[in-house]
């Protein structure tokens, strides 16, 4: 059977150091070294999204991975100045996008989509398309290679990169676009419809019975709202909401995914220790996500295994993906 792999990234902030150290074990494993090079689809939302750009552009786990490490804390610079001016975080996105803006620039400086050499799916949400004739309306937007009438391939990799990444409250919109996490942190689904769609050339087009997805999460904090009856209005809904919408559909794509692919779906997410939560704009727990990740089992039964073939993800990958 010919195979099309689909590699899914989630958002989640500065976490994303832990996915590309996790990347980069994988794909220097003696078991499955090199494995990388077969991806057919990469996808990835937030900073999924950036790491997804980044290996379809010809980077490496390491070299993305060292860009968090090395320049997280120019990215989320939460100067004192800028909290004066947002009046604490009661208006003005906690960060300025302009650190951020310098970093992606610096990675894929005029690159655009057309000249990667293999294909992506990058979720965003328009605020606005401006259809003023038709039906002006928010909308999710998907950016991609593939080619036809659809195709995003004149659009620039870093700006593309920073919609996806522009979450609401922590930076601002850009250029009409926002982070779309709200609608697909885990963007699994979003790269299985892309890659089977009917839109898409027949030679570019996947047939479902031959994919095979690898879904990585940023780590997961051990969160939970207590009460059974919550009389909330806006004011007390407003700072959970975000991480409950989230989890949630990260969630839910995850559950999705299992049922359509069954085992040739694989997720690997860390959940850290119950006493610990790491934010996604956490520039002081950049050494423990890194310690994280490489102390994570690789060749152990992830929790999100398949349950009904709950094996390892070195395990997973040389059995199924290869």
């Amino acid at each position: 059977m010919a195979k099309y792999r689909i590699l899914s990234l989630d958002g989640g902030g500065l976490r994303g150091l832990i996915t590309a150290r996790l990347l980069a074990r994988l794909n220097a494993h003696p078991a499955i070294a090199g494995w990388l090079d077969s991806v057919d689809l990469f996808a990835g939302t937030s900073t999924g999204g950036i790491l997804a750009l980044g290996l379809a552009s010809g980077k490496t786990p390491e070299e993305i991975g060292d860009v968090y490490k090395q320049r997280g804390g120019v990215i989320f610079d939460d100067s004192i100045w800028d909290n004066l001016r947002d009046l604490g975080k009661t208006i003005g996105a906690d960060y300025s996008s302009k650190g951020l803006k310098a970093e992606l620039k610096k990675v894929f400086g005029t690159l655009q989509l057309k000249d990667l050499t293999r294909k992506v799916a990058i979720p965003t949400f328009d605020l606005d398309n401006e259809d003023v004739a038709a039906r002006r309306t928010w909308k999710p937007k998907i950016f991609h290679n593939f080619k036809g009438a659809d195709s995003d391939g004149q659009q620039l990799v870093a700006n593309i990169a920073l919609y996806t990444s522009s979450a609401p409250t922590y930076f601002p919109s850009a250029d009409g676009y926002i982070d779309g996490g709200v609608y697909a942190n885990n963007p699994s689904i979003v790269a299985l419809a892309q890659a089977i769609s009917r839109r898409n050339r027949p030679a570019e087009r996947a047939a479902l019975d031959d994919v095979v997805l690898l879904s990585l999460g940023t780590g997961v904090s051990l969160t939970y709202i207590k009460g059974q009856t919550l009389d909330w209005g806006y004011a007390q809904w407003a700072q959970p909401l975000m991480n409950v919408l989230m989890d949630g559909v990260a969630g839910i794509s995850d559950y999705q995914a299992q049922q359509l692919l069954d085992d040739r779906y694989h997720r690997l997410q860390i959940v850290f220790d119950p006493s610990e939560t790491i934010a996604l704009d956490a520039v002081d727990k950049l050494d423990r996500m890194d310690e994280i990740a490489t102390a994570h089992p690789l060749d152990a039964v992830a929790p999100h295994a398949n349950a009904n073939n709950p094996v390892s993800t070195v395990e997973w990958i040389r059995t199924v993906w290869q």
